[in-house]
């Protein structure tokens, strides 16, 4: 079957939108099914970065048709932005971009409710990244969201913009203490971006179904991780969407039937942004080593990346609830110059021993890890074109790295390059 799906197997960050280039020059679709511009995936080619939020990695390739699928909740000044800024660097996306006609539409006081309730939160603060994501999502499950059909029918956008203004302004007074927002402004200011983006918004349900009936290549592109996952991730510490596997599905409008293989992307170690649980964290010295190697900091936000041993429960739970076929491992060359490199097998908790992940987060964060102790390779692996000449050391890492989480690896990624990446 020639439809794939990329998914993230830890909290986000693995490395996916190198990847996803790379795949991308042999498909014909790649669809964006979940998240909004919460998350970045960053590209380089030739020492030049690429970093996109919203538009699929591969509009980086001629002649690629590139979905924003109807899972994604859309920042339209954010999409604009990177039009315009993909178009100054000679990218054109023209008629290479759709956009599904049932995304949600972000809206100012998304954003708004998003910074003033993590403030509110306090010490309970999630880590959110106050890109309106949640509130956003919050409106489509509460089926008063607005959609991009609804942005093309300016009497329908008029209505439902000033039935929420009513109450997200009432909520934005009252218990914020914010002045809120006026809808004659709001009304000027998205008709203005209907102009610059009118054009791409389709049914791509109906697209992308024909494109599988035509036996074309399709990609699904995930956002974020498995671990954070609203439903099978460290809850509440999550996205508010589903970034498993499944929501490739649910957030393209094509049936379980019609998928193949599901690729699962995990960096060699562990990292994970913003608050929640982390049992393999690193001390503040490794912290610093591998962070400022790793070049580990948020392509969105800028944060610094937590960093840890590579744990294999989260990633086996990943492989089960995405139905991971095979795993690609990111940035083993950020590991070439330790002595030892330790490998979480398992987790202990009041004496009791786990070898699955626990889905209750206050245990989660209790629970002690069992590691193993892998000896290093202490050998630059950056220049390696293939596999068989990775230092053993470094291959038996890797095979260790497979059995653990039930899944073959199928690449190897050694550096941030295309050039740098090992096809087994």
């Amino acid at each position: 079957m020639p439809s794939s799906v990329v998914t993230g197997a830890q909290w986000g960050d693995e490395g996916k939108g190198k990847i996803i280039d790379i795949l991308s020059e042999s498909s014909d679709y790649i669809i964006r099914y979940q998240g909004g511009n919460n998350a970045g995936h960053t590209v380089v080619i030739d020492g030049e970065s690429f970093i996109l939020h919203l538009i699929p990695s591969g509009i980086l390739h001629k002649g690629k048709t590139c979905i924003i699928g109807n899972g994604v909740v859309v920042n339209p000044v954010a999409l604009i932005d990177e039009i315009e800024k993909l178009n100054a660097r000679g990218i054109k996306a023209g008629k290479n971009l759709l956009i599904s006609e049932q995304a949600h539409i972000i809206f100012p006081y998304h954003w708004k409710m998003d910074e003033l309730r993590e403030i509110a939160k306090g010490r309970s603060k999630i880590g959110t990244t106050k890109r309106g994501i949640g509130p956003c999502y919050t409106d489509k499950v509460s089926r008063c969201g607005i959609r991009m059909a609804d942005l093309l029918d300016v009497n329908i956008f008029s209505r439902k913009l000033k039935a929420n203004l009513k109450e997200k302004n009432a909520i934005l007074r009252n218990v914020y203490g914010f002045k809120g927002y006026s809808l004659a402004t709001l009304s000027r200011q998205y008709m203005g971006y209907r102009k610059k983006i009118k054009g791409y918004i389709k049914d791509t349900t109906v697209i992308i179904n024909k494109a599988l009936d035509d036996k074309k290549r399709v990609l699904f592109e995930g956002a974020q991780g498995a671990l954070l996952d609203v439903d099978f991730g460290t809850y509440p510490y999550v996205t508010s969407s589903n970034s498993t596997a499944g929501g490739a599905c649910i957030g393209t409008g094509v049936g379980p039937s019609r998928i193949g293989k599901v690729i699962g992307v995990v960096k060699a170690y562990t990292t994970r942004v913003g608050e929640g649980p982390f049992p393999t964290e690193f001390s503040d010295k490794l912290m610093n080593i591998v962070r400022t190697k790793g070049k580990e900091f948020g392509a969105t936000t800028g944060r610094p990346r937590r960093c840890g041993w590579f744990d294999a429960l989260i990633v086996k739970h990943a492989v089960m609830v995405s139905g991971i076929t095979e795993i690609v491992v990111t940035k083993l060359d950020v590991l070439d110059d330790l002595e030892k490199i330790k490998v979480c097998t398992g987790y202990t908790y009041r004496g009791k021993s786990f070898k699955t992940f626990p889905t209750n987060i206050e245990k989660l964060f209790k629970v002690k890890p069992q590691y193993e102790e892998w000896p290093g390779w202490m050998s630059d692996t950056s220049g390696v074109r293939s596999f068989n000449k990775l230092p053993r050391n470094a291959v038996g890492y890797l095979k260790r790295l497979s059995d653990l989480v039930g899944a073959k690896i199928s690449m190897v990624s050694v550096g941030s390059e295309r050039k740098q990446t090992l096809k087994l």
